[in-house]
């Protein structure tokens, strides 16, 4: 096995260009492990840490532009008050030492289903950008980066630089389901996000389909449904519409950690509650100020 370590990231594009079946490691907390279980063992390794433009980030008119090196820890002591669906779902992967190595950028790369990184990103309409050597940068909506089980958009040539997300503009919550509470990996997932500014609701679903996915119907019924002017209280009806809209979204399979059925009920109630401690954040927040108080 060849061990690439490129000190630049021009560097890193013609070391992909040259070997295209080489595989990017980063944290290596998907990677190691497949290679340990010979699940996989790849040619060559890329090895991406002396690339520390990967580790930085900034914002970009309005924008956040966050490196696919940035580790999970630092998301969450850095960027958690900006992005607190992402925070909550770093809080939730592996132990410390994972979190203080796994990356966002090696979740998209391995493109497991149950990534817990990938309903945030999904919910609040992040963009993925990748570059090659010979054809430049692509952006790609985070919907359309995940093509099957462990698959994802990404050409033999490329590799993933940064992704690209606005700061929350509103609440945002992220829930786990698994067979413990901790070192685990999601039987199902999900995240929501509102934007009282364009009165929309996103959502991500984790782990309960083959990539993970948007509740579409369930975001257009809540949408049209949430007083978003008067702020007024969440119907029981509406929750529980907007909890089997997520439901009907999901096309799980049976396995090991846990059957369609449960992923289903489970995803149900995580929609309803998420949804609710969401609108009772917004009911709670000052407008205008971006502040709290308690909800009356």
């Amino acid at each position: 096995m060849d061990f690439l370590r490129p000190l630049t990231w021009e560097d890193a594009l013609a070391a992909k260009a040259e070997h295209p079946d080489a595989v990017p490691i980063q944290g290596g907390t998907d990677v190691m492990v497949e290679m340990n279980f010979d699940v996989h063992r790849p040619p060559a390794l890329l090895d991406l840490n002396p690339v520390r433009e990967l580790t930085e980030w900034d914002g970009v008119d309005g924008r956040l532009r966050i490196g696919a090196g940035v580790p999970y820890v630092r998301l969450i002591e850095e960027l958690g008050d900006r992005l607190p669906g992402l925070a909550q779902a770093s809080r939730t992967v592996g132990s410390p030492q994972i979190r203080n190595r796994g990356t966002v950028g090696g979740n998209l790369g391995a493109a497991s289903p149950a990534g817990d990184s990938h309903p945030p990103l999904v919910a609040g309409d992040a963009v993925i950008e990748v570059e090659s050597a010979a054809r430049g940068t692509r952006m790609i909506p985070a919907t359309e980066f995940y093509t099957g089980v462990k698959r994802n958009a990404l050409e033999p040539d490329e590799l993933i630089r940064a992704f690209w997300t606005d700061p929350a503009p509103g609440p945002q919550y992220f829930s786990k389901i698994g067979t413990r509470n901790a070192m685990v990996i999601a039987v199902c997932s999900f995240a929501i996000a509102l934007n009282p500014e364009t009165r929309r609701v996103g959502t991500g679903v984790g782990s309960a389909a083959p990539t993970p996915r948007r509740a579409t119907a369930a975001e257009d019924f809540l949408s049209a449904e949430l007083d978003w002017e008067n702020r007024g209280p969440l119907s029981v009806s509406a929750a529980q519409r907007f909890a089997e809209l997520v439901k009907e979204a999901a096309s799980p399979i049976d396995d090991v950690r846990g059957t369609a059925d449960y992923r289903k009920h489970a995803l149900s109630v995580m929609a309803r509650r998420t949804l609710t401690w969401a609108w009772n954040d917004y009911r709670g927040a000052v407008p205008g100020t971006g502040e709290g108080k308690e909800a009356s």
